[in-house]
C-alpha cells in the first residue's frame, strides 16, 4: 500500500507533534509517523513524569519543614504505588491531549517505526504490515536516547536509565548516580528528599558541567544538607555484586552500595535506524544530524529538528523549531534565528538561565558588570521558607543592555520566562528596573537585581 502525501513527520515528541500540527493549519496535508506513544520521551519517560515526582518530593520537604511555622504533621507515609499511578495518570492526560490536538488538526497519524527508501519514499513497518509513504517533504524529529559506558551495562533492573529510574515501584534505599548532570542532579534531588541514601559520580571537575559555578555552589550546600555524597573528578568504574566501584579524584578506590544504579552521562542521537545512507543526509562523526537555520539538511525536502540535531536539546526548542520548519515548507520566512534560549533545571532549589555569563560576555568583546540580589532579602521567600539563591544579572557597561540573567532559588523556571523576553527584545538594566513588579514576589528580584549592577538597589547595602 502507498500513500502521497505533502509531508511527512517522523516521530511525535515536543518537536514533531507541533511541526504536524502546524503543518495543517497552514493546509499541507501531513502524516505523522509514531512507533510507541504520541508526545515523544518529553511527556511519556522523560520531562513531565520527571517533574511530576520532582513534586511529589518537594511537597514532602515542605511538610517535614511545616513544623518550624506552627503545622505539626505526623505519621506522615509514603504510598509510592499511589504516586506512580498518580504521576501516570498526569503522563495520559497530556498524552491524550496530544491525540486529540492531532485529530482535531486532521493529522493523519501512523503507528509504526519509518525508514528511508529514498529521499521521498519511506517505509513504514506497522503491526498490520508495511506501508510506502511518498512525500514532497519529511521532517526527522527522532530525538535522542541514553548513552551506554563499560562495566554498566543497562539491565533495566539494577542499572537503569531515566527512563526505569521515573518509574520504580518503590524508593531505594540506596541509589546512585553516575553523571552529574542536569538529569541526574534533578533525579538525585528527588530520591534523597524521598529517603532514599544517594551517592553522585562525576567525572568532570563540578557537578552541572557548564553550568555557573556560583549557582552550582548552592546546589552543593543543599546535598550536604540532604546527606548526598558526591564526587567530581572520579571515575565509576564497575557495578558488582550490588556495589559501584569508582577512582575518585585523589586516586583512591572507593565502593558504594546500589539497589539503583542510574546512567545519565550522555545521549546519543536515533539517527541510526532512519536508513539515511540512502537519502545522502549528512551528520557529524556522532550521528547529529547537519541543519542550518531553516532546519534544512543537505538534501532538499528533507529537514530535521530537536535533540537529533544536536544540543542544546531542550523540550522548547523542539517546539519552536517544529513551528519554524513547518512555516518554511509552507513558503514562509522564518528561520531559527534565537538571541537565546532559556533553560531550567528542577533541583532543588530551581537553577534557570538565559544569555550569556560574565565570562562569555567578555569573550565576546563586551565589558560586562553584574547585578546580583538574594532571595533572603525578598519578603515572599521568607514567607515560603525558600531563602536559598540569588538572581544575577549580566549587562554591558557602555549601553546597560542585558546580556544574560541567571537564577538559582524557588521558582527559578517560572522567573526565567520574563528575563528571557528582555533579551529577546533587546532591554536594558534600566527597563527592568523601571518595570513596577508585584509586591510581594520573587520576581521582584529580577528589578532588583538590575538595580544592584548600577549600584541603586534599595534592600541590600551595596557597597
Amino acid at each position: 500500500m502507498t500513500q502521497k502525501t505533502e509531508a511527512v513527520v517522523i516521530g511525535s515528541g515536543p518537536g514533531g507533534y507541533v511541526a504536524a500540527i502546524r503543518l495543517r493549519q497552514l493546509g499541507k496535508e501531513t502524516i505523522l509517523i509514531e512507533k510507541d506513544r504520541l508526545g515523544g520521551v518529553c511527556l511519556n519517560i522523560g520531562c513531565i513524569p520527571s517533574k511530576a515526582l520532582i513534586r511529589v518530593a518537594k511537597l514532602k520537604k515542605q511538610i517535614d519543614a511545616a513544623k518550624q511555622i506552627g503545622l505539626e504533621v505526623t505519621g506522615l507515609t509514603i504510598d509510592f504505588a499511589k504516586v506512580q499511578a498518580w504521576k501516570q495518570s498526569v503522563v495520559d492526560r497530556l498524552t491524550s491531549g496530544v491525540e486529540y490536538l492531532c485529530k482535531g488538526n486532521n493529522v493523519k497519524v501512523i503507528k509504526g517505526e519509518a525508514r528511508f527508501k529514498s529521499p521521498h519514499e519511506l517505509e513504514v513497518r506497522t503491526a498490520s504490515g508495511i506501508e510506502t509513504i511518498e512525500t514532497t517533504n519529511a521532517i526527522i524529529a527522532t530525538g535522542s536516547r541514553a548513552v551506554e559506558i563499560p562495566g554498566f551495562k543497562f539491565d533495566g533492573t539494577h542499572v537503569i536509565t531515566s527512563t526505569e529510574a521515573l518509574e520504580l515501584k518503590e524508593i531505594p534505599k540506596n541509589f546512585v548516580v553516575i553523571g552529574g548532570g542536569v538529569t541526574g542532579l534533578e533525579i538525585a534531588t528527588m530520591y534523597a528528599q524521598l529517603g532514599s541514601k544517594v551517592t553522585v559520580i562525576e567525572m568532570l571537575d563540578q557537578l552541572l558541567p557548564g553550568v555557573d559555578l556560583e549557582l552550582v555552589r548552592i546546589i552543593e550546600r543543599t546535598f550536604r544538607k540532604l546527606g548526598v555524597d558526591y564526587h567530581v573528578k572520579s571515575k565509576a568504574r564497575e557495578y558488582r555484586d550490588r556495589k559501584v566501584y569508582a577512582v575518585l579524584e585523589d586516586g583512591k578506590e572507593a565502593s558504594y552500595p546500589a539497589d539503583k544504579v542510574l546512567v545519565t552521562v550522555g545521549r546519543r542521537p536515533n539517527s541510526d535506524n532512519l536508513e539515511l545512507e540512502k537519502t545522502g543526509v549528512k551528520t557529524d562523526e556522532h550521528g547529529w544530524i547537519l541543519a542550518d537555520k531553516k532546519l534544512q539538511t543537505n538534501v532538499p525536502g528533507i529537514y530535521a529538528i530537536g535533540d537529533v540535531i544536536g544540543p542544546p536539546m531542550y523540550a522548547h526548542k523542539a517546539s519552536k523549531e517544529g513551528i519554524i520548519v513547518a512555516e518554511v515548507i509552507a513558503g514562509m520566512s522564518s528561520e531559527a534565528d534565537f538571541r537565546a534560549i532559556a533553560w531550567a533545571i528542577f533541583t532543588d532549589p530551581e537553577i534557570a538561565s538565559v544569555g550569556l555569563t560574565e565570562a562569555q560576555a567578555k569573550e565576546k568583546g563586551y565589558d560586562p558588570i553584574v547585578g546580583k540580589f538574594p532571595f533572603t532579602a525578598l519578603g515572599r521567600a521568607l514567607i515560603a521558607g525558600e531563602t536559598e539563591g540569588f538572581v544575577k544579572i549580566v549587562a554591558d557597561k557602555s549601553s546597560d543592555l542585558v546580556l544574560g540573567v541567571h537564577i538559582v532559588g524557588a521558582e527559578a523556571s517560572d522567573m526565567i520566562s520574563e528575563a528571557a523576553l528582555a533579551i529577546e527584545m533587546g532591554a536594558t538594566l534600566e527597563d527592568i528596573g523601571f518595570t513596577i513588579h508585584p509586591h510581594p514576589t520573587l520576581p521582584e528580584g529580577l528589578m532588583e537585581a538590575a538595580e544592584a549592577a548600577k549600584g541603586k538597589a534599595i534592600h541590600i547595602l551595596q557597597k
